[in-house]
């Protein structure tokens, strides 16, 4: 079984020479043929020079995607998946956070007949706060989603070959992959994997950029939020019209109460406030319509170093879009 391991790289200098050794050692150990995949996303620091050396030193093995600029994790591994050529495919962050150690238990997994394996980490080495973050939003998505995935933010996965190429057919102009890949499974399965603090650099996700990819991943993946907003509003109209009913018998019995006016500003903040929160979710629907019928490129692929530089390097370099490639 051939085997790719994809890793998208952004601003990782630091742990890319470690995390080379210790990929390498890890498929040598298979005895199986394997390419390495490694992306970079528009990386600011030395991490392209050290890829394009490991790519010269190893260019049976290691092939390096230039993207033009930084275009996100995910679209980054969707660069990747339209040249790998394994039969498995393995996502890795470059962070050394999931050690390439566990590789072959995921393997093995594909072996078995799964077409795609995720990873749920064990004893997270990440902040409190960041680890009560994930598990709400792990909660919430399974909710609304209805996908049977423990740990949507772990990158560590592999995937058969079907499921790549069924990814590699979607036109979304925004998606998130561990979810798209589980929609297409047909036999899926999760293994606990190792969790290891960063050692070097920071998380290229802030909150702000942790938040903006679970509205993709609810939005891209469910219409429940429109729904039960729906009826939430429907529910909120009922009670306004109830509330409107006794407003006008308690006035034909006490009069006029000047006392209410407060009371009814309270109500319509709320109501406004509910109003702008739906018209918000709304525009979210239309924002992510408005993208894809823009038609823009997903990512553009700059140059190719190492494998397969020579036979596919133009085709990805000129092309790298969702509607020409």
């Amino acid at each position: 079984m051939r085997t790719s391991v994809v890793v998208p790289v952004y601003n990782e200098e630091g742990n890319l020479p470690e995390l080379l050794r210790r990929l390498s050692a890890v498929m040598d150990a298979t005895g199986e043929p394997y390419e390495l995949v490694f992306i970079d996303d528009g990386s600011r620091d030395g991490s392209l020079a050290i890829l394009e050396r490991a790519a010269a030193e190893r260019p049976d093995r290691v092939r390096v995607l230039e993207l033009a600029r930084n275009f996100g994790q995910h679209q980054a591994i969707l660069a990747a998946f339209e040249s790998v050529t394994g039969d498995a495919v393995v996502t890795l962050d470059a962070d050394l956070q999931n050690p390439p150690e566990e590789i072959p238990k995921l393997l093995a997994k594909i072996r078995e007949g799964y077409d795609v394996v995720g990873g749920v980490r064990q004893n997270r080495q990440d902040a409190f706060a960041r680890r009560l973050a994930s598990a709400i939003v792990n909660r919430v998505t399974v909710a609304i989603t209805r996908m049977r995935i423990t740990d949507f933010g772990c990158m560590l996965r592999a995937y058969s070959r079907d499921v790549v190429e069924e990814i590699n057919r979607c036109d979304e102009s925004s998606t998130f992959i561990p979810a798209l890949a589980q929609s297409f499974a047909r036999r899926p399965t999760e293994i606990p994997v190792v969790h290891a603090p960063r050692r070097h650099g920071e998380s290229a996700y802030s909150l702000y950029r942790l938040v903006r990819l679970n509205f993709d991943l609810m939005t891209g993946f469910s219409l429940v939020p429109l729904q039960v907003f729906g009826l939430f509003g429907m529910a909120v109209a009922a009670g306004g019209i109830g509330f409107a009913l006794f407003l006008f018998v308690r006035r034909l019995v006490h009069g006029a109460e000047a006392e209410g006016v407060f009371t009814l500003f309270a109500i319509l903040f709320t109501l406004v406030g509910i109003a702008m929160a739906g018209l918000g979710l709304v525009g979210e629907y239309v924002g992510r319509i408005y993208q894809q019928v823009r038609g823009r490129p997903r990512f553009r692929v700059r140059r190719v170093y190492g494998l397969g530089a020579e036979g596919s390097g133009s085709r990805l370099a000129t092309h790298g879009s969702r509607r020409d490639a």
